[in-house]
């Protein structure tokens, strides 16, 4: 059974709808999205560190593209881990950027005790205004959210291709893209409540307490129950690190729904490819520590059937930050009997509205 817990930021408390059933391998959890916000402790480190379908894809893109030449690592966390990676593979340097304190210390120390400590110069700071020389050949960033965009990769990327990479350099990975599919929330947690993982709460906490007061943060959903996806998965966001790079861009695609049952909202997942041509990590599908997004639009669940379409559109715009971007939703239920059935959702990166749809009222229920 859900129980309702308090959290505390800035001085108030926040009542939580929470699962107190222990996590455990393979049952979905729904959790606050974390990836963009520095909170980053050990176990989130570690999660990525040990992400095996994650770590494949990128330590092949450097042993293909690292050997002989300059690389750079944005967002090296505290084990340096791609710039060790590239010096490894063959690189003739790497320039390792950490912005977050606690990270980079841990990262300094992690270099000292290095072999070839004096082929990785660690910088601390935003890549987006640190300068350095020479430029680097091959830039490897491991910034790609559960959304693709959604810890600042367009903007960050962007901005290496112009200042940090030489003509014609390399950004790994190759391209994310972020597909998306018509839902119910309940149905990706079948037999569950819809309550937030235990395991999630201080890192809620530590989120709000990042900014500034509670806020209708993402949804993050673990080992989601892929049997509730109405139709095929589209895409609705599309980063081409090598190609044509938008920091923002709006999409609008259609939903075919294939079975009846309800909806209320959409999971969103990620694909990525680290080289060109090889067979897309599928996020929703492998085990990795990437998740999927859930986004409530409709107020309730609606009613659906084999012939309905949801007409979705997305549209991606930087925040204030000028970094993370900003997600505004549009959906347009048309069933096959006529009815047109619209729904929105606004999720900015920070400094939102709270409660301002039914989803986020349950989740965060009055005391």
């Amino acid at each position: 059974m859900p129980e309702t817990r308090e959290i505390k930021t800035h001085g108030h408390s926040v009542p939580v709808r929470v699962d107190p059933e222990p996590e455990r391998e393979g049952r979905p959890a729904l959790w606050p999205t974390v990836g963009e916000y520095p909170i980053y402790d050990e176990f989130l480190y570690s999660t990525m560190t040990t992400d095996h379908e994650r770590s494949e894809r990128f330590l092949a893109a450097l042993a293909e593209l690292a050997p002989g030449r300059r690389v750079l690592d944005i967002g090296t966390g505290e084990d340096l881990l791609w710039a060790r990676e590239s010096v490894k593979a063959g690189a003739e340097h790497a320039v390792a950027v950490e912005v977050i304190e606690g990270a980079f210390d841990k990262a300094a120390d992690t270099l000292t005790a290095l072999d070839r400590r004096d082929r990785i110069t660690l910088l601390r700071g935003e890549s987006t205004t640190l300068r350095f020389a020479p430029r680097a050949e091959i830039c490897v960033a491991e910034i790609i959210g559960s959304m693709a965009g959604a810890e600042g990769a367009a903007a960050v990327l962007a901005d290496a291709r112009a200042s940090h990479l030489v003509p014609r350099g390399r950004v790994v990975p190759h391209r994310a893209v972020t597909l998306a599919a018509a839902v119910r929330l309940a149905d990706l947690l079948p037999g569950q409540p819809v309550a937030f993982a235990e395991a999630s709460l201080p890192y809620l906490e530590s989120v709000f307490d990042w900014n500034g007061g509670p806020f209708d943060i993402r949804l993050r959903v673990e080992n989601p129950h892929t049997d509730a996806l109405l139709c095929d998965g589209r895409p609705v966001e599309v980063l081409d690190f090598n190609g044509e790079l938008r920091t923002e861009q709006r999409t609008t695609t259609r939903l075919d729904i294939t079975r009846a049952s309800h909806v209320d909202g959409v999971l969103t997942w990620l694909n990525l490819w680290c080289l060109p041509g090889e067979e897309p990590l599928d996020a929703l599908r492998t085990k990795t520590n990437w998740a999927s997004i859930y986004f409530p639009l409709f107020d309730r669940p609606l009613p659906v059937a084999p012939g309905d379409v949801l007409e979705l559109s997305v549209e991606t715009a930087l925040s204030d930050d000028g970094i993370h971007p900003d997600y505004h939703l549009a959906g347009t239920l048309h069933t096959t009997d006529g009815h047109q059935h619209h729904g929105s959702l606004a999720s900015p990166h920070h400094a939102g509205p709270f409660k301002a749809h039914p989803a986020y009222q349950a989740l965060f229920p009055t005391a």
